[in-house]
């Protein structure tokens, strides 16, 4: 395959920003093994058309209520804000902004519970997610970008799954049993924050156009292309 003109998703530019643990690999220029790893299933997905799929509780969440994120933020910011459709790519990377606003882009982490969002009060941005939103602002030549953490009710079917779920676990006659009745209360309570002011559901960590890294992100590429290309023969002489 050529992997010359293999375009970078802009949510790995942060795997690629990662340096290597020994000083000598950081003299040289070489990528991290978190580099490596990440590039491993570019190289199965391009290659085989292979993509490990993991869907876990917050993924779901993330995907499924991401419509009420963009609802909260909208009453947040007292403005209509729409889910952007447009999937934007130049000669090295490519991004699917969640939204675009003037020349700013919001991104959204919508959080799986009341207890991950308030995992992020206090805490610095993750360093890959402010990689990504330095390509992404690259991409749409907007001038700055924020990821807001929302905090959003359980959907019906989230609900009924996580009653179901402990419905199976407790030794309980049926649904009617006040022990069961009492448990549901509980999940009711515990996934869903319509009670709770919008003003303490919203976290917005501001990220501003950063020259720098974006001025980067050709080499960060150009090198991960190199490790693709060498990767692939490593693999076709495995047997020769």
């Amino acid at each position: 395959m050529d992997w010359s003109n293999t375009l970078i998703r802009c949510s790995s530019l942060g795997c690629l920003f990662t340096e290597p643990q020994s000083k000598e690999a950081k003299l040289a220029g070489e990528l991290s093994k978190t580099a490596k790893t990440h590039l491993k299933s570019v190289y199965i997905y391009e290659k085989y058309h292979r993509k490990r799929e993991i869907i876990t509780p917050a993924m779901r969440k993330g995907i499924e209520c991401e419509p009420e994120s963009i609802s909260l933020l909208s009453r947040y910011h007292k403005k209509v804000l729409t889910k952007n459709q447009e999937r934007f790519s130049n000669q090295h990377i490519s991004g699917h902004p969640d939204i675009l606003y003037g020349d700013h882009i919001i991104d959204i982490k919508t959080c799986e519970n009341i207890w991950t969002f308030h995992d992020n009060v206090g805490e610095s941005l993750d360093k890959m997610y402010y990689a990504q939103l330095q390509g992404y602002l690259w991409l749409t030549e907007k001038l700055s970008a924020d990821i807001s953490y929302c905090m959003t009710s359980a959907n019906e079917q989230m609900l009924n799954d996580e009653k179901l779920y402990r419905l199976r676990k407790m030794n309980v006659v049926s649904e009617e049993s006040p022990e069961f009745i009492q448990e549901c209360e509980k999940i009711d309570l515990n996934l869903t924050y319509e009670d709770i002011p919008i003003s303490e559901r919203i976290i917005i960590f501001k990220v501003p156009r950063d020259e720098e890294m974006i001025a980067q992100i050709p080499a960060k590429v150009e090198k991960a292309r190199e490790y693709l290309a060498e990767y692939e023969k490593l693999c076709l002489s495995i047997n020769n």
